[in-house]
């Protein structure tokens, strides 16, 4: 699966991708390392020696690398799961691969050994600047400069003029011109049929209409990219459309994925449950929570911010409805929390301060009287849950503990014993039963 090189942006057509990293725990004990199974691909995207990203690691985790590269395996001692391991790419990424101006991945390093110094240069803005050698892998990056560096430029220029040298001194170069006709001579061709090559455009109908479908579908991507500089309002209106498209088509029923794709792109994802509310909910909310729970799933799930929007869109279909929905608040409220859409940190907390931010404020006391009952339903399961849990912990305790009386002694002791099971409560074969 591929992701973003810079994890930090949410596009989806975000066009510098990286396979995510895979992580393959070898050995036991001591002997335990973890290797890193897609290093060359992952290094290849962000165009650095896959060298850098392993001894990045090691550096970052006080462990020792191994380098494989006739075998393309590349080690790091201990055992370390492949999500830390992408978490701390994010760090060696956003330290020597990032653009300092534009945060653009393609850079190039420039490594001066002489000097001790470690450039970068970004080709899509032109930055030119110089890295922090601070960090415990310059030294190994000065060590080991990239072959595109300008240390293996260098190294090319010069054996490039040691073997004109030679060239000149074994006499097979007699002046410029013939010398520039060697360096330059274009290649023979295959076989003669070149010239009859037809190098054309195909102009048939079928191949404007392919290559017309590939313009609007670059301009439609341009454009897509385009709306995250808009306003969050504008941003909201754009994603209310797209779902209001979807239904009035009637693909809204299978197009859940789609609909947590456009809220990603277009960063709303938290006030996607607002929107749907308004669209998918109407006086029969209790049947349509069951119909829509995957499409609410997908913004609610571990997102209190987004349940806390749910509940603002369930304050306002209250009031278009009121008749109908405000004496069964109760019931929805506990349909929404059985469906897991709502978690019940978040009820209580809503429960407990009155807000006009979606309907006026005495239809929001209104709600929250109604609500009521639910909401003492709610704090009794939980307090019964944790007197349950305090009763099961009192019981085990009291198992291991048993007064001994002591003739000699003048106080009662209290003793920790273990349960002993008699042989007949060995023997008892519980499957038997």
């Amino acid at each position: 699966m591929a992701v973003n090189v810079n994890r930090s942006v949410s596009d989806q057509f975000y066009r510098y991708k990286m396979p995510r990293l895979i992580a393959k725990v070898e050995g036991k004990g001591n002997g335990i390392k973890t290797v890193i199974v897609n290093m060359v691909d992952v290094a290849k995207a962000l165009n650095r020696p896959p060298t850098y990203p392993t001894k990045f690691f090691g550096c970052e985790l006080g462990a020792q690398t191994q380098f494989d590269s006739k075998n393309d395996r590349y080690i790091v001692n201990g055992s370390h799961e492949a999500n830390k391991l992408q978490d701390m790419l994010d760090g060696f990424i956003r330290k020597f691969v990032l653009c300092n101006e534009c945060e653009n991945p393609e850079t190039d390093l420039h490594v001066n050994p002489k000097k001790q110094t470690i450039g970068i240069s970004c080709k899509a803005c032109g930055y030119r600047g110089m890295l922090d050698t601070r960090h415990k892998l310059c030294t190994f990056i000065l060590k080991n400069p990239p072959e595109n560096g300008d240390g293996g430029s260098a190294k090319k220029e010069k054996e490039k003029r040691n073997k004109k040298g030679k060239d000149k001194e074994n006499g097979s170069v007699s002046n410029s011109e013939s010398s520039t006709h060697n360096e330059f001579d274009a290649p023979d061709a295959v076989d003669g049929e070149d010239d009859d090559e037809d190098w054309c455009e195909e102009t048939t109908e079928e191949a404007q209409r392919r290559r017309m479908g590939e313009i609007s579908e670059h301009a439609k991507n341009l454009t897509l990219s385009d709306d995250l500089g808009k306003t969050l309002e504008e941003r909201v209106n754009l994603f209310y459309n797209f779902v209001k498209k979807k239904k009035e088509e009637g693909n809204i029923d299978a197009a859940d994925k789609d609909l947590r794709s456009e809220a990603e792109r277009l960063d709303v994802i938290a006030m996607g449950p607002l929107i749907l509310s308004e669209l998918l909910f109407d006086e029969n909310i209790r049947e349509q929570i069951k119909k829509y729970k995957r499409h609410f799933l997908r913004f609610c799930h571990g997102n209190k911010k987004a349940q806390k929007y749910l509940l603002g869109g369930f304050e306002c279909l209250v009031k278009i409805h009121r008749d109908q929905l405000l004496p069964r608040v109760p019931h929805v409220l506990k349909e929404l929390y059985d469906a897991d859409l709502l978690e019940e940190e978040v009820i209580l907390a809503w429960a407990e301060k009155v807000s006009k931010k979606y309907v006026p404020k005495e239809l929001a006391k209104e709600i929250h009287a109604k609500a009521d009952p639910f909401i003492k339903w709610l704090k009794e399961a939980e307090e019964e849950s944790e007197e349950e849990e305090e009763e099961d912990e009192e019981d085990d305790a009291d198992k291991e503990v048993e007064v001994v009386y002591d003739s000699s002694a003048r106080e009662l002791k209290v003793e920790t014993v273990k349960p002993i099971k008699t042989k007949e409560e060995e023997d008892i074969d519980i499957d038997a039963i």
